[in-house]
């Protein structure tokens, strides 16, 4: 175990940890339109800022497209970030205010909700 290997000794809060990925996995369902727009700007950030690492335009375009595709997967991992930490408060709020217990079963419910929220969206956006 990684607790054995270094020699000073840390906790692990496993319900504030489950509680703040409920909610953020709520919020990033709940505000797909948000995570989308995020993912974009954030795949923008990583176009511009790996053109700037090259000198020559034709060794940018031999190697482009697989970059691209790289860059559009770590924009979307990198977009979770902002719905974690809003997700974190939104829990450390509910823990403080409620109880401990509250913050995981308030991000079962936004969860499920989030989800029939965003099916019924997709639906309507399919049949217009």
């Amino acid at each position: 175990m990684l607790t054995e290997i270094l020699p000073f000794r840390f906790e692990l809060d496993t319900i504030a940890i489950a509680g703040a990925s409920l909610w953020s996995l709520a919020l990033y369902l709940g505000f797909s339109r948000v995570s989308e727009w995020v993912i974009e700007q954030l795949n923008r950030w990583f176009n511009f800022a790996e053109r700037s690492l090259y000198t020559s335009q034709s060794e940018f375009e031999k190697t482009r497209k697989a970059r691209e595709s790289q860059n559009a997967f770590y924009a979307s991992l990198f977009s979770i970030a902002p719905f974690l930490v809003i997700g974190a408060l939104l829990n450390w709020g509910l823990e403080i205010s409620l109880g401990d217990s509250w913050g995981i079963s308030t991000g079962i419910l936004a969860c499920m909700s989030a989800g029939i929220y965003e099916l019924g969206r997709r639906d309507g956006e399919s049949s217009d």
